[in-house]
């Protein structure tokens, strides 16, 4: 019921949301959080924010949830949140990567759908688990590689399915950053000391943190059907245990080339996350540091540009476009499409309804290919960067 006495309309009311991690002084988690109230779709109501007590009440009570719907066990949420009325429709896990199986698995048995951080979980052991229990419970599955969110990937997608370049050749992808240029996780810092320890991380270091996502952007752009790599992961910093610096060879389907490099000890760079695709007819290039704009070549022709919500915007790109053309949309907005393409498929199970082709979210596929392209990576690198299976 509402404060005035009238009935919920529980096909418009907003998705009742909960969060396992994220608590106090959690980077990812509070992006999370921007993302699901962008566009009013969500509304958090519970959370097992922190493993600690205390911390976990501290949490809470920072954003304002009933102190009765603060866990600090997620176990215990998940059995309680199922019993109640008005319990949580969704969970979201921002926890370090090796806690993302157990929770998952807790709350899919309760039946509540899940919205879940990348890597998705340690193993494909783990990932073939957690397939099932999808299956299961009838559960949705959302694996967060946000960059998918981004109008202008879309855009892309869209114009290589079309044929647009002629079939794919070379796939370049690099994901680079230098935060971890120096051992600052030895200092306590909270984001690279679980990062580096590969009893949280699951083993791998940048090439599970960033290279995942330049992998799924690399494919969800082409869709093309990854076979086999050839790695060479390195720990440059002294004492690092897992890697900081990752440099992969691809082969696909069809027989197009890949090259992607992940670095987080590549001074200078931010976030630079940039995809090139070339076909036999042309070419794209999108950066995300510049998210607005896809450069589009034609063999034989000048380059020509695509802006976000501007001439030459395609429907899959316009779709999720939010403003008009010059005013800048980016990685908030990006994220909160993943959140927002999620949204819509719960209300069409609330509804009864088939859920919209268009709607277009990473799920549990995706993060299953990402924990296998994770591993291969490791398998390939231990050999000396002999050519293995994906």
């Amino acid at each position: 019921m509402t404060d005035m006495g009238q009935p919920i309309d529980y096909n418009t009311a907003p998705i009742r949301l909960g969060m396992v991690g994220g608590g106090e002084g959690a980077f990812i988690g509070t992006v999370h959080r921007y993302a699901a109230r962008l566009d009013g779709e969500y509304r958090l109501i519970a959370g097992a924010l922190s493993s600690d007590p205390e911390r976990a009440k501290a949490s809470g009570a920072a954003l304002g949830l009933d102190p009765a719907r603060t866990y600090a066990d997620f176990r215990v949420m998940a059995r309680r949140e199922r019993r109640l009325k008005d319990g949580i429709e969704a969970v979201t896990i921002v926890t370090p990567n090796h806690m993302h199986f157990p929770v998952a698995k807790a709350f899919l048995k309760a039946g509540i759908h899940v919205i879940c951080d990348k890597p998705m979980v340690a193993s494909s052991r783990e990932a073939r688990a957690l397939r099932k229990l999808v299956e299961v419970s009838g559960a949705l599955f959302a694996c967060t590689y946000n960059y998918s969110g981004y109008p202008m990937v879309r855009q892309a997608r869209e114009m290589v399915a079309a044929g647009e370049i002629g079939a794919i050749r070379v796939v370049q992808v690099e994901y680079l950053q230098d935060w971890l240029t120096e051992p600052i996780e030895a200092s306590g810092q909270k984001q690279a000391e679980w990062r580096m320890d590969p009893a949280r991380s699951g083993g791998a270091g940048a090439i599970g943190d960033i290279g995942t996502h330049a992998f799924q952007l690399a494919t969800f752009v082409t869709g093309l059907e990854p076979v086999e790599l050839s790695a060479d992961l390195a720990a440059f910093v002294e004492g690092r245990r897992v890697d900081d610096n990752a440099q992969v060879m691809l082969r696909f389907a069809g027989g197009a080339r890949g090259m992607l490099w992940a670095s987080q000890v590549a001074p200078g760079n931010e976030n630079g996350l940039k995809l090139r695709v070339y076909g036999a007819r042309g070419g794209l290039e999108w950066s995300q540091e510049d998210p607005n704009r896809l450069w589009v070549t034609r063999y034989g022709e000048p380059k020509r540009l695509i802006s976000r919500g501007g001439a030459g915007a395609g429907a899959a790109a316009q779709r999720i476009t939010r403003i008009p053309a010059g005013h800048p949309e980016g990685f908030l907005e990006a994220f909160a499409n993943i959140y927002a393409e999620v949204a819509r498929a719960i209300r069409a199970r609330r509804a009864g309804k088939a859920v919209d082709p268009a709607v277009l979210f990473p799920g549990i596929e995706d993060g299953a290919r990402g924990v296998a392209f994770i591993e291969a990576c490791l398998r390939s690198s231990r050999a000396k960067g002999r050519w293995v299976p994906i």
